[in-house]
């Protein structure tokens, strides 16, 4: 099959998306090489470390990461089961990774992707541009996890093996970055796998095992097309507490523990046989001010008033999982961040003047209803602790993420810790998030969308966030931290986006 697909792959009639009907057309060859058990088990014989990596996440029911939402699946299998058209670095910026080289037409309509050459799935199949073609006909076709993300595709077509051209019919400056994500994903266009149970990738992994609920076993692809993988095997094991999990680090069951954003480090420090490292996220620790026209935040002098008096610098010096501080919607690893710590320094008096505004109308505040979620309670209390000499009485309600989502969705609340991530959190403050709405900010998140290059993109998203910060559409505490803690003999882990995105060919044990 491998050699078939080589040998015929030549000029071949390109995908078009017109609308919702995309037509299709007659993907070159049929068939199957079973991939042989025995060799997948054959790796774990090989040269190199096995390591166990423990994680505090929700654990998989199933791997098939076409049908299944949910950043955990992300997390375990891109960049090591399956590898998508760009790649990202450990500082969210686009690297080569199946294509080597792209080249974007001025108009941003027109993507051309070179493709390196020699590939392979772990099965020995050829991967070549007809894959990816077959990879998003299929995303968009059958409605996987990811084509929302692929709107306005005009074309695809491959007109040689190495070669795939995307025509757009309108500018998408966001394109690049989606296909590094699960819209992304080439898949074998020869494979009939059991995608929930096994794999079927091109990555330097493949599944050895899967015991749903509890844990994944990687096993080394010896067929992998770049460098081959420090550990043999790779087993990931999940916690439903970092409790459990450090107990788990303590009994030398786990080498390398990956914590949630959420957690605190400390119950992992201070031991002499692991180490603590912390990193960067996209998660955004954000206080939500209820914007609605019956809530007091309704106006922009209460809003102003709580950025003011909202410490945020010391928060983020005395909350152990935070990383960065945040005065914007936009993280420091994300496209478009600028500091925008001076347009509302902590100022208290300011805060208390602003509120003076209303300061005939005793009683006209009333209670603010404080949601937080229950993993954040001490971060709540210190919140309150801020506002005790103002004006502002901080009834703080601790509720589960379920309680948190549904009385955000139904505007039951004046104030709320959100932790928010990814490219559909980016245009909140555009969209009506939280009650808010600015003309503003709305053309600014627009002309962002609407950006033919990436460096109009950035500069587009810079004026979104400080229009947004700008008119106190919210208050931001800070990012979070990306935490694992190691064994002291445990190298070529990564550090930064480890919540969402952790590749694990480099490592082993020394």
């Amino acid at each position: 099959m491998s050699r078939h697909k080589q040998q015929t792959s030549g000029p071949k009639r390109g995908l078009a998306f017109l609308g919702a009907a995309v037509v299709l057309f007659a993907l070159v060859g049929v068939g199957w090489v079973h991939f042989d058990r025995r060799s997948n088990d054959a790796t774990l014989l090989h040269s190199g470390s096995e390591v166990t990596v423990g994680l505090d996440a929700t654990a998989p029911q199933s791997l098939d990461i076409r049908t299944v939402a949910g950043k955990e699946l992300d997390q375990a299998l891109i960049g090591n089961v399956y590898e998508t058209l760009v790649g990202r670095d450990q500082n969210n910026k686009l690297v080569p990774s199946i294509a080597k080289s792209w080249d974007v037409s001025k108009d941003g309509l027109n993507y051309t992707f070179t493709l390196n050459s020699d590939m392979r799935f772990a099965n020995g199949d050829a991967l070549d541009s007809t894959d990816v073609v077959y990879s998003l006909q299929q995303i968009v076709n059958k409605n996987y996890v990811g084509a929302e993300d692929l709107t306005g595709l005009k074309s695809v077509k491959n007109p040689d093996t190495s070669t795939v051209q995307i025509a757009l019919s309108s500018p998408n400056p966001r394109l690049l970055r989606i296909l590094s994500s699960r819209a992304g994903i080439v898949y074998d266009s020869s494979s009939n796998a059991n995608y929930a149970k096994q794999s079927a990738g091109s990555g330097p992994f493949t599944v050895h095992s899967f015991d749903p609920g509890n844990s994944i076993v990687f096993a080394r692809n010896p067929l992998y097309w770049k460098q081959q993988t420090t550990s043999s095997q790779m087993t990931m094991r999940y916690y439903d507490s970092e409790e459990s999990l450090n107990e788990a680090m303590k009994n030398g069951d786990v080498q390398l523990a990956v914590l949630r954003p959420s957690d605190s480090p400390k119950p992992f420090q201070g031991s002499k046989k692991y180490s603590v490292s912390k990193g960067l996220t996209t998660s955004k620790l954000t206080l939500a001010l209820n914007n609605s026209s019956d809530s007091i935040f309704s106006d922009e002098r209460a809003r102003s008033a709580v950025r003011y008096i909202l410490d945020n610098e010391a928060i983020t010096k005395s909350q152990p999982n935070a990383a960065s501080v945040l005065n914007g919607p936009i993280s420091p690893l994300e496209p478009g961040y600028d500091d925008l710590s001076a347009i509302f320094p902590h100022n208290l008096d300011a805060g208390k003047n602003d509120l003076n505004y209303w300061i005939t109308r005793p009683g006209y505040f009333g209670d603010i209803t404080f949601l937080v979620p229950t993993e954040y309670t001490a971060l709540g209390q210190q919140v309150i602790d801020q506002f005790k000499t103002t004006q502002l009485h901080l009834v703080m309600q601790v509720v589960d993420d379920d309680t948190l989502a549904q009385r955000l969705n139904n505007g039951d609340y004046k104030m709320a810790i959100v932790a928010m991530q990814g490219p559909d959190d980016l245009g909140a403050f555009a969209n009506g998030r939280f009650g808010y709405q600015n003309s503003e900010a709305q053309q600014d998140y627009r002309n962002a969308l609407a950006s033919r290059n990436d460096i109009d993109y950035q500069q587009n998203l810079r004026a979104y966030a400080k229009t947004v910060s700008s008119d106190a559409g919210s208050a931001w505490f800070y990012t979070e931290s990306s935490m694992v803690a190691a064994d002291n003999n445990v190298t070529g882990y990564p550090r930064n986006m480890t919540d969402e995105f952790l590749p694990l060919r480099d490592v082993g044990t020394k």
